[in-house]
């Protein structure tokens, strides 16, 4: 069930096509956890340049879909209403399977310490139920 779309998503993110990896939010616990999807398509930007014949989201583009979805768990705070979270680091990244147009991924992400200047979460692709790429993400606030 359908607990965010993407126009309620624009209102929490910063983002905006095509650089918005987040389609829907199932479930939402504003300062601890985000669960979200997001469908991958054959109209994608990245679809022509990237193996072509066979193309396959870039590992790049699933940490920032996993950042996008801690972003929304963050950013659904009343306290954090209208900042912006941007990445501090990123660490422990592992990719475990490739990502192709059609293809839906669940991103969850857990957070794990919240500050005043920013935080850290662990985050989780999933395709179907396979695990594609997981790591811990850490950001910052800025305006």
């Amino acid at each position: 069930m359908t607990l965010m779309n993407r126009e309620d998503i624009k209102k929490i993110l910063p983002h905006r096509e095509p650089f918005l990896f987040v389609d829907e939010v199932l479930k939402l616990e504003p300062g601890k956890k985000a669960i979200c999807l997001f469908h991958v398509k054959e109209d994608d930007f990245w679809v022509p340049g990237h193996f072509p014949e066979e193309a396959v989201m870039p590992g790049v583009l699933q940490v920032e879909a996993l950042a996008q979805a801690g972003g929304i768990a963050v950013l659904s705070m009343p306290e954090h209403k209208g900042k912006i979270a941007y990445f501090g680091s990123v660490d422990k990244v592992k990719f475990r399977g490739k990502v192709v147009p059609g293809d839906t991924l669940r991103l969850e992400v857990e957070l794990l310490a919240l500050r005043s200047r920013g935080g850290k979460g662990l985050a989780s692709a999933y395709r179907e139920n396979d695990l594609v790429c997981s790591c811990e993400l850490f950001f910052m606030f800025g305006k």
